[in-house]
C-alpha cells in the first residue's frame, strides 16, 4: 500500500505537493474523469511512474529508482491514429503511425517519465503520452501532462521509488 507521503500531487491549480513541500506545476488544459485523445486534458487519478528517458547531451542521468535511458533522434511515442499495437508506446522511427518525437529543441522534454495512464493495456483513443517533465518557463499548459521546474522534477525523481503515485486531482 502506497503511502501517503508517496505521493506526488499535481493540481489544476497548478500547485504540486510532495512530502510536504509545494511546488509549482503545469497540467493540461485542465482536468477531466474521462481523457481522450487530443482534448489537452489532464486525467484525473494516481498513475506509476513506468520508466525515465532523459537527454543524454543536456543532463547527466538523473537520480532515481527507474533506469534512465538516453533518448535517441530515433525515439518517438505513438499516439493519435495509431495502430493499436503500437498506441501509447515507444516505437522507433520510421513509423507511418501518428506519433510524437520525444528528441525535440526545446528543454520540455529533456527529462521524460511516462505516467502508468491507459497503458495496461493501451486503448486507442483513451488518452496516450500523460508523462512527467519539465515545465515551459511560464509554466503554460501541457497538452495533458504534468510539468515541474527541473530542480524540482530531479529532486523528486532522486526521492521516489518503485511504491511512489502522481496523483491529478482539480
Amino acid at each position: 500500500m502506497t503511502q501517503a507521503g508517496n505521493i506526488l500531487v499535481a493540481s489544476g491549480n497548478g500547485n504540486a505537493t510532495w512530502r510536504g513541500r509545494t511546488w509549482r506545476c503545469a497540467v493540461g488544459r485542465g482536468v477531466a474523469d474521462h481523457h481522450i485523445e487530443g482534448d489537452g486534458m489532464s486525467p484525473l487519478g494516481s498513475f506509476p511512474l513506468r520508466e525515465l528517458f532523459y537527454r543524454a547531451d543536456r543532463l547527466d542521468p538523473p537520480k532515481c529508482f527507474l533506469k534512465a535511458e538516453p533518448i535517441s533522434t530515433a525515439m518517438l511515442w505513438a499516439d493519435g491514429d495509431s495502430d493499436a499495437e503500437y498506441y501509447n508506446r515507444l516505437v522507433m522511427a520510421p513509423f507511418g503511425g501518428s506519433h510524437e518525437q520525444l528528441y525535440r529543441e526545446d528543454h520540455v522534454y529533456d527529462i521524460i517519465v511516462p505516467l502508468g495512464y491507459n497503458d495496461d493495456p493501451p486503448v486507442p483513443g483513451r488518452g496516450s503520452a500523460i508523462f512527467l517533465h519539465v515545465a515551459r518557463e511560464a509554466f503554460t499548459p501541457t497538452n495533458g501532462c504534468i510539468a515541474l521546474a527541473l530542480p524540482d522534477l530531479l529532486k523528486f525523481l532522486a526521492e521516489a521509488d518503485a511504491e511512489t503515485l502522481v496523483r491529478i486531482v482539480e
